[in-house]
């Protein structure tokens, strides 16, 4: 029977949708339409964007595994946008762009902190873009339809989160802004949250105020609330039966007997600079071991237990000490920056480098500078261009003492190397001032808390090394928090320690202007503003006096290397683009071949010219410049071939590609029986262009072009 358009659910339910107003536009949660074998699925419609969210959640809690076993997926569709993939070879979306990575990232931090401590049910998230709208990014929209997913789940899932992108558009912060303004405006903000509070936070700016960033996450925490809101309503409809579960918690038994035995060996005797309290830490830790396994003989198969336990002690004690005593572990005041080193230079063959060290926490940085030809091509559902700057970031185990497989970069390395990237991108010249390709690599030597933030540094010194001349200096830092009741302490730098014990990690760089990039993560269920605030504030005093360090070190570009390529920009008609590639590119593949230069073309008649060689640059500029240069009436051309000799008179090229007559009558003062009497092919002579006719053709003189011609000897 025909069903009159109307899908049929095969499980007999009905489809469910709520609406609500969010930020202008109607935003509608769908249930029940498709996706009927998930644990659940949404389909969220925002304008012409339609995203698709569904959990997946196991009845089944996994034993032996120590972490809540939780993937979140973000997936590209190009046909959402209406695009086939630019590639040649591959038109099938396989491996995610970076972008689709980052966003998934993006999804993951508000959501996953909101599950219960010991949840080990495997679950994963997938937002599918099944419909774009070009207006706006759907990134948000696919965190709503996560997060409504995973509330129909029957799950223990704390939510429900929303996010907003944010943008600073003629002065005023609006939500859901153009790709275009974001890309002019001077912020791009990320905020997701709660209806209790804040819990992630992610920005790229172009120098803006603290306060300015503060604003702007009030602003987007409120205009969110009707999308979560929405949630509940959508939950409220469906009925929820909620999951049977249990908690994978440390055996209380063991956790009482690791607290007895180590108790007072904590406290003053760990709180040493690093890394001697990291040696202590591990001592103390051998010892338990030994010691339970002297004392018990099944200890080998509970040693993930007490190991559990053991840090969960360390953990309090760090705690203890910061919102008890007022001491951090390694002693330091809570605004107080570890020691600071750095230098520039250190790699002779490399176009920029520099070592940055903060604490036991050390990033080399490598720049490598090439033509605009290098640039990376960018094609995804909602981007197609290039991308000029990239910072690629890598921290194998060693940087952290352990034996690890090497492999390809995973989520967190792709994610680090974009915050600095970004931190770094508002400071950057134009492509007119510096006409370069630049990658940026950051090397991690060694790990004690906030990579990331080094990786800026350091990067920032090694463009300086390598010639870059960027706009200002960017330093970064990362802030912690320890909450318990009332009581709220912000931490400056902190170290491993104290990110694995507290509530939040808050990474901000900047220049002495204004923020650059800022990325939150709470471990708690939701911050108030006013405490981001405060934490933006202090890093701010932290920033300056890292920027201090490194100004100290490096202020102003250096000469670039002589091992880096040199690249000259010229302006030409972009009518005259044509003629320099020529037929097939024959006039362009000759130029390169013969100057030893690389050339590259814009469509607005930009010119790039690279070569380690100034002579090669300047014949090819000048070889350019003689093809898209136009014939001048009265000119005097020097030493021009002679082409081709005729019985009326010769045709000589004043510039490539561009030829005219010099009549016998022109070729001398004295008669002239046969031209050849005067020139063959391949001699150089000079001439003056007397003329142009209404068909375009030179009318030449070489009599004219005599000294005597122009009243000199």
């Amino acid at each position: 029977m025909p069903n009159n358009g109307q899908t049929i659910n095969p499980l007999g339910k009905d489809i469910i949708t709520v609406t609500t107003e969010l930020c202008g536009k109607t935003l509608s949660l769908e249930v029940g339409r498709v996706g009927f074998r998930t644990s659940a699925s949404v389909l969220a419609r925002y304008g012409d964007t339609v995203v698709l969210g569904t959990a997946m959640v196991s009845n089944k809690s996994l034993s032996g595994f120590d972490y809540f076993p939780l993937s979140i997926d973000y997936e590209e569709k190009m046909y959402a946008a209406g695009k086939i993939s630019g590639s040649r070879f591959i038109k099938r979306e396989g491996r995610p762009s970076d972008d689709a990575i980052l966003i998934g990232r993006l999804i993951d931090r508000p959501i996953r902190p909101l599950w219960p401590k010991g949840y080990r049910h495997e679950a994963q998230g997938v937002a599918s873009v099944l419909s774009m709208d070009p207006s706006f990014r759907p990134d948000m929209i696919a965190m709503i339809a996560l997060s409504a997913a995973f509330m129909l789940t029957g799950a223990p899932f704390n939510g429900p989160v929303a996010g907003l992108r944010v943008g600073l558009v003629d002065g005023k912060y609006t939500a859901f802004a153009t790709p275009a303004q974001l890309d002019d405006g001077d912020l791009d903000l990320v905020v997701a949250g709660t209806k209790d509070g804040v819990m992630m936070v992610e920005a790229g700016a172009s120098e803006v105020t603290e306060e300015q960033v503060a604003e702007a996450i009030a602003y987007a925490f409120e205009a969110m609330q009707p999308a979560i809101a929405l949630q509940q309503e959508l939950a409220a409809k469906v009925g929820v039966s909620k999951q049977e579960y249990t908690l994978d918690l440390p055996d209380a038994t063991i956790q009482t007997e690791v607290n007895d035995w180590i108790e007072g060996r904590l406290g003053e005797d760990l709180r040493k600079p690093y890394p001697e309290r990291n040696v202590l830490v591990s001592n103390l830790k051998d010892e338990l071991q030994l010691a339970m396994a002297e004392k018990h003989e099944d200890y080998a198969a509970n040693a993930n237990t007490y190991a559990e336990a053991f840090q969960t002690a360390v953990h309090k004690d760090v705690r203890d000490g910061i919102l008890n005593h007022n001491v951090r572990p390694d002693g330091r005041g809570f605004t107080e920056i570890r020691t600071l080193s750095s230098e520039v230079g250190l790699l002779p063959r490399a176009h920029g480098s520099s070592l940055f060290t903060r604490g036991m926490t050390q990033a080399l940085n490598i720049v490598t500078l090439a033509p605009l030809s290098f640039n990376q091509v960018v094609d995804t559902m909602e981007k197609e261009g290039e991308r000029r700057y990239f910072h690629h970031y890598n921290a194998p185990g060693y940087t952290v003492g352990e034996v690890r497989r090497l492999g390809s970069p995973g989520r967190r390395e792709i994610g680090h190397g974009y915050l600095a990237e970004r931190a770094v991108t508002a400071v950057l010249p134009s492509e007119a001032e510096f006409p370069y390709a630049i990658r940026s690599v950051t090397e991690i030597m060694s790990q004690n808390g906030s990579t990331s933030m080094a990786a800026t540094c350091s990067s920032v010194l090694a463009l300086l090394d390598a010639g870059v001349p960027l706009k200002a200096l960017v330093s970064g830092i990362a802030m912690g928090l320890m909450v318990e009741g009332d009581k709220a302490i912000v931490l400056s730098d902190i170290a491993d320690a104290e990110d694995f014990a507290g509530d939040m990690d808050f990474k901000v760089t900047g220049t002495r202007k204004g923020i650059t990039a800022l990325q939150m993560d709470m471990k708690v269920h939701g911050l108030p503003v006013e405490t981001l605030k405060k934490a933006l504030v202090q890093g701010k005093e932290g920033r300056f006096h890292i920027l201090e360090h490194m100004e100290a070190t490096i202020n102003t570009p250096k000469a670039m290397s002589p091992y880096a390529p040199r690249v000259e920009s010229i302006q030409i008609n972009p009518d005259k683009i044509r003629e320099i590639i020529g037929k097939g590119g024959e006039t362009i593949q000759r130029i390169t071949a013969e100057t030893n230069t690389q050339i590259d073309i814009k469509d607005d008649g930009t010119v790039m010219i690279a070569s380690p060689d100034g002579e090669s640059i300047a014949a090819a500029k000048a070889w350019i410049l003689g093809i898209t240069e136009d014939p001048e009436v009265g000119k005097i051309y020097t030493d021009r071939p002679v082409k081709t000799v005729m019985d009326f008179g010769a045709f000589v090229e004043i510039m490539p590609g561009k030829d005219g007559l010099v009549h016998v009558s022109e070729m001398s003062n004295e008669r002239v029986g046969h031209p050849s009497d005067v020139v063959k092919e391949g001699d150089l002579v000079s001439v003056k262009l007397l003329g142009i006719d209404e068909r375009g053709r030179l009318q030449l003189s070489m009599r004219a072009a005599l000294p005597e011609a122009q009243g000199t000897e």
